[in-house]
């Protein structure tokens, strides 16, 4: 059987970077014509798994789309995502492709009043729905009505439950463990022993593994974890609003209360960085110099404050969750699937990186 052609397998190919490479396939950053048209064809030419179905660059860049409608895939979200959340760029992805095989994305928000209830969007069709997204949505009893439902549901992300209780549905997660194990080698390398992690480890399954990377990592890296250093419990109720107060106050509590800091606090995502950068800075902790941080997911707000991170792909996450939606209406009898897209580690200024 031949080998999975990689990212970096293009890269070596045409003597590029791998970061290159990733921008012309996801259609990320800036990037010359020229440049992302012989990466893509290259691409084709190797046998790369999310071009498989292109014989030219024009099935890429100019796809065809399919003229029959087959029905509707609904995406139902807690909230309506901010331009920094990685699923807004995994959206544009997701439509595309599902599209391109002849369905609609249709968008649905679940209030509070749903949730509770335990119902569906007033908004939602469901003669002609063929599968369901859910995206932000964390309430394990919701989540399970939905998979009670006759309809397919894929969940990018999902509760924290799921990490080790099986539910009726495919999952598409981001790798959560890889880099993170990079990470804390390196900070050992460079002679930072004390790690801690802030964010809390219930609100979903992503920040559980983060959690559950930072301790094995710890442990494989025979580096003791204290328990003061870990902050796991105190979570915002909206991660975008800008200032809740309750939620600062603990949190600086919590900061207070150490007799000392750690050399380095990994955060379960940018936004729980960025509020804890403000009130390191209320409390006049210098970063990097003083404690370094560490958050996830790439956000538009991490590159303005230079803040070490996870970059997700967001379009890949968009091509396999199209992927395993087509795969699951077609051949309803397979096994449900739990499928990792990769994440690429960022070291900027937070971790004494320039």
């Amino acid at each position: 059987m031949p080998n999975k052609v990689t990212i970096q397998d293009i890269a070596d190919a045409l003597n590029l970077s791998r970061n290159t490479v990733s921008k012309a396939i996801n259609n990320t950053g800036v990037l010359a014509d020229s440049t992302r048209k012989k990466v893509l064809q290259k691409a084709i030419e190797m046998g790369y798994k999310q071009f498989s179905y292109a014989n030219t660059l024009t099935d890429i860049i100019n796809p065809p789309i399919s003229k029959e409608k087959l029905g509707e895939v609904a995406l139902f979200m807690g909230s309506f995502l901010s331009p920094s959340h990685f699923a807004s760029t995994m959206l544009d992805k997701l439509q595309n492709e599902l599209s391109l095989l002849g369905y609609t994305l249709t968008m649905h928000r679940v209030t509070a009043q749903n949730l509770k209830n335990k119902e569906l969007p007033s908004s939602f069709n469901g003669k002609k729905t063929k599968s369901i997204v859910v995206i932000e949505i964390f309430d394990q009893e919701y989540c399970q009505f939905l998979c009670d439902k006759t309809i397919p549901v894929l969940f990018i992300d999902a509760p924290s439950k799921t990490y080790y209780k099986q539910i009726n549905a495919d999952i598409l997660m981001m790798d959560n463990t890889a880099n993170i194990f990079t990470l804390i080698g390196d900070m050992k390398k460079k002679g930072f022993r004390n790690i801690g992690f802030i964010g809390e480890i219930k609100h979903c399954r992503s920040f559980l593994e983060r959690y559950l990377a930072f301790r094995n990592a710890m442990l494989i890296n025979g580096l003791t974890i204290d328990k003061g250093f870990c902050i796991t419990e105190l979570h915002k109720e909206n991660s975008e609003e800008y200032f809740d107060k309750e939620y600062e106050n603990a949190l600086i509590d919590k900061i207070k209360s150490l007799e000392k800091l750690p050399d380095l606090f990994i955060c379960a995502n940018d936004f729980v960085a960025i509020d804890l950068v403000k009130i390191l800075k209320k409390l006049e902790i210098s970063v990097p110099n003083q404690v370094k941080l560490f958050g996830f997911d790439d956000s538009s707000e991490s590159k303005i404050m230079s803040l070490s991170t996870c970059h997700i792909h967001s379009q890949s996450i968009g091509y396999s969750a199209a992927n395993m939606i087509i795969t699951r209406i077609n051949q309803p009898e397979i096994d449900y699937r739990t499928v990792y897209v990769a994440t690429d580690l960022i070291y900027r200024d937070s971790t004494g990186n320039k």
